[in-house]
């Protein structure tokens, strides 16, 4: 099978020796006191649907796991459960999803995998750290993978995070923002909704585990619960930061009508300062008698009243705060 990747096999939470092969898959998943793990990827439907009929699940199983655009869920069967999450990586300057979907059986976890994006090897050394969650079955193989999915969650949640710290930093700043801050809100406001899709219902996956037989284990139990707790921590944390995206981006249009203004209000104090010499020199130039008419008293009467009324309205402007 070209979409095999990995196949390990544990007894009692110590890993087996030998490799496991497709022909010892059935017999190994069926066997009760071995626990399997079986990685695809990319498999074609009809690969799938060979393993799906060898595991004895339904061909639902494989409509789930290969349809396209699918939001994270968990669907109980009978014999089965099925999940799909997605794992969150960095992709250029945003962030990329990769789909991860799974049946979890009694004694087994088929995971199904749609790219590379996702490294399953950091899943692997949590299995690895933690033999006890192995030995209490197929619950604690779904606990070491969601456990690392929703790790990635909060390590992008805390980069958005950055970001927008680094928005308010340039927000509050003196100098008038340009078009390329109102793209990089944009761009980090897209980056929170496309988070946002798949870290909340995340809390209907864990939720759902959690009222499994296969993971109501005393053993399980805690590790489940601290997993809840974390995926409530993480659809908080992303509700906060939309919050904050949402308030950034109507604060930069207040502060752009606040910076307009405050240059109009210069702009119409220094109009009304510039107009004082010119009504007087207008009016000094009418041909009509008047104090000081050609005479040198007209020139310095003239221009003390262009200084007195242009002092008198500049101070009068700077103690409002118009200049």
């Amino acid at each position: 099978m070209d979409s095999l990747v990995s196949a390990r096999a544990w007894r009692d939470g110590v890993p087996v020796e030998h490799a496991i092969t497709r022909n010892d898959l059935v017999t190994a998943a069926h066997d009760p006191d071995t626990l399997v793990w079986v990685d695809l990827l990319a498999p074609e439907a009809s690969e799938l649907a060979e393993v799906a009929e060898e595991l004895g699940l339904p061909v639902t199983a494989v409509e789930d796991a290969l349809a396209p655009k699918e939001r994270p869920k968990l669907i109980r069967h009978e014999s089965h459960v099925f999940f799909t999450v997605y794992a969150v990586h960095r992709d250029g300057t945003r962030l990329g999803f990769s789909r991860v979907s799974g049946w979890m059986l009694p004694h087994a976890l088929v995971t199904i995998r749609l790219d590379e994006l996702f490294d399953v090897s950091t899943v692997e050394r949590r299995w690895k750290d933690s033999p006890a969650l192995l030995a209490a079955g197929a619950g604690g193989l779904v606990h070491g993978l969601l456990d690392t999915v929703v790790d990635g969650h909060f390590a992008a949640i805390q980069t958005l995070d950055d970001a927008l710290e680094a928005i308010e930093d340039t927000l509050f700043d003196d100098r008038p923002t340009s078009t390329a801050f109102a793209r990089s809100v944009y761009a980090l406001r897209k980056d929170l909704v496309a988070l946002r899709r798949i870290v909340l219902p995340m809390r209907e996956v864990v939720s759902g585990l959690l009222r499994h037989p296969g993971t109501d284990a005393p053993v399980l139990r805690p590790w489940y619960d601290d997993l809840y707790d974390h995926v409530l921590r993480a659809s908080e944390w992303t509700e906060s930061l939309r919050d904050l995206v949402t308030s950034a981006f109507e604060t930069n249009l207040s502060l752009t009508d606040a910076r307009l203004n405050t240059i109009m209000k210069k702009l119409a104090g220094w109009a009304a300062i510039i107009a004082v010499p010119t009504a007087i020199t207008g009016w000094f130039g009418q041909n009509i008698p008047f104090p000081g008419d050609g005479q040198p008293l007209g020139l310095w009467l003239s221009a003390a009243l262009i200084l007195v009324c242009s002092l008198a309205l500049y101070v009068a402007f700077r103690r409002r705060d118009w200049l």
